[in-house]
């Protein structure tokens, strides 16, 4: 007779099956984001999701999640690029640690670029949906202008991934 060890959990999916996954999910809301279609957005998330803004009030739920993207489109945010770094998952759930850069058009016309990290949590639900998502900027505060995207050098800039970036894991 064979040794057969005790069974434990049900096989899930490989870890880069999970990061691949979350991969091209976030570099659709990114094009999503930044083409207004905001609905898009607000469908990767949970019911109940989380969106934890910096220097904002929490919101949560769909509707609050799409009010809140929409303001930030109409404070001049655009381009946003979002590079996902680690992803550990396990059964179910997963967190996503990634950077992110975006720019944020100014009243007289300038432009500048916020950059920073965030961590998103995810839950699968036959498809992987985020149940909670918050960021914080790398730029210091006293730097409220930001930067102007021409003065970022190269290493500044990170190699952030665009929407038309090739998805790979």
């Amino acid at each position: 007779m064979a040794y057969r060890p005790y069974g434990g959990p049900v096989p899930q999916p490989a870890l880069s099956d999970v990061g691949s996954t979350i991969r091209d999910a976030v570099q659709d809301f990114c094009t999503n984001f930044n083409t207004g279609n905001y609905d898009h957005c607000v469908a990767m998330y949970t019911p109940d999701g989380f969106f934890m803004a910096p220097n904002r009030e929490t919101v949560q739920g769909k509707q609050a999640i799409q009010r809140a993207l929409q303001q930030f489109a109409d404070q001049g945010y655009e381009d946003l690029r979002l590079e996902t770094l680690r992803v550990e998952s396990s059964g179910d759930m997963a967190v996503e640690i990634g950077r992110y850069a975006v720019s944020i058009r100014q009243p007289n016309g300038t432009t500048v670029v916020d950059r920073g990290k965030y961590l998103s949590a995810w839950r699968r639900f036959g498809v992987w949906l985020k149940a909670a998502d918050c960021w914080s900027s790398d730029v210091p505060l006293g730097a409220s202008n930001g930067t102007r995207r021409d003065q970022l050098s190269d290493s500044e800039n990170m190699g952030i991934i665009g929407s038309d970036a090739s998805r790979s894991a």
